[in-house]
């Protein structure tokens, strides 16, 4: 067979004529005239060199090879149909998706897990592969496929990439609720006096932005600990008089562990961004799913 021949419609038309078995009602159901629809199935059988269908009395009978190619031509149309309304449509309710997110530690704590806790819920058709971010390496992992959102800080603009800011993050410190020296008052001489433990997301950094930020200020903070995650804070502060600043979003599900100091003099935040690929910028189940995640952050009660 010469598949330059081969005409979606022609199938279609093949699809409905096997249904009716009668050129006329065809015709109806294609809207088409009923001359098309013989000029159409002429077509047909030469493409398939068969008959197809024989004319009787009561309308057509299909062949042997008509009968056999049936249920092949409804899987493979409605494999086409299928194909073409999941880039239109999108129902969280039954569709069929997998993403890939790559984000640190800190975002599957506060943005991720809770993501896929309310897809169960509203989108269980839905996978979500979580990938380790490296920000070095957003560009690459998005050109190549290998997420299809990076949840992260704002990156300089790059060809391709689409970015869309998601919320601001501010600092909160903490400290075990029994700290014998940390005090919802405390002044800054004070706070730079406490052992503090920092996190180094690539391994070993002393120094974060709000170290150059109290050095501007002429301070220097008594950082003892360089620790290489998030999520190693909690246990480290709780057993010790180390005290951390922390994203204030991922300390508001164990805020009732921690004494909790708001420093006035300490105004240093972050944003952060959804980002992807023009590849995935008009698919609907990918807007959906980034729609969803802004609706979910927005929900949070970070006021806590």
């Amino acid at each position: 067979m010469n598949d330059s021949r081969i005409d979606l419609n022609l199938l279609a038309t093949l699809e409905v004529l096997l249904a009716e078995q009668n050129v006329t009602k065809a015709a109806d159901q294609l809207n088409l005239s009923q001359p098309a629809v013989s000029a159409q199935l002429a077509r047909l059988r030469d493409l398939f060199d068969d008959p197809l269908l024989l004319p009787t009395r009561r309308g057509m009978i299909p062949t042997a090879k008509a009968i056999e190619l049936a249920p092949q031509l409804r899987d493979a149309l409605d494999h086409v149909r299928n194909a073409l309304h999941s880039h239109q449509d999108f129902d969280p309710g039954t569709a069929k998706l997998t993403i890939s997110i790559g984000c640190s530690d800190y975002i599957q704590a506060t943005v991720v897990m809770p993501l896929v806790l309310a897809l169960r819920q509203t989108a269980p058709g839905v996978r979500v592969a979580v990938w380790n971010l490296m920000p070095e390496l957003v560009e690459q992992q998005l050109g190549n496929q290998d997420v299809d959102l990076v949840i992260a800080l704002p990156r300089p603009p790059a060809p391709h990439l689409r970015t869309s800011h998601l919320f601001d993050e501010s600092y909160v410190l903490i400290g075990r609720r029994d700290h014998p020296r940390l005090k919802a008052d405390m002044t800054i001489d004070e706070y730079v006096e406490l052992e503090h433990v920092v996190v180094s997301p690539r391994g070993g950094d002393f120094e974060t932005p709000v170290d150059s930020a109290l050095a501007t200020l002429g301070y220097r903070r008594n950082v003892v600990v360089s620790a290489a995650s998030f999520l190693l804070l909690p246990e480290i502060v709780l057993d010790s008089d180390l005290v951390a600043l922390v994203p204030r979003r991922l300390f508001l599900r164990q805020s009732e562990k921690f004494m909790r100091v708001d420093p006035p003099w300490l105004g240093e935040q972050f944003k952060i961004n959804l980002i992807w690929h023009e590849r995935c910028h008009r698919h609907a189940g990918h807007r959906w799913i980034r729609d969803f995640i802004g609706r979910l952050v927005g929900d949070q009660n970070i006021c806590a």
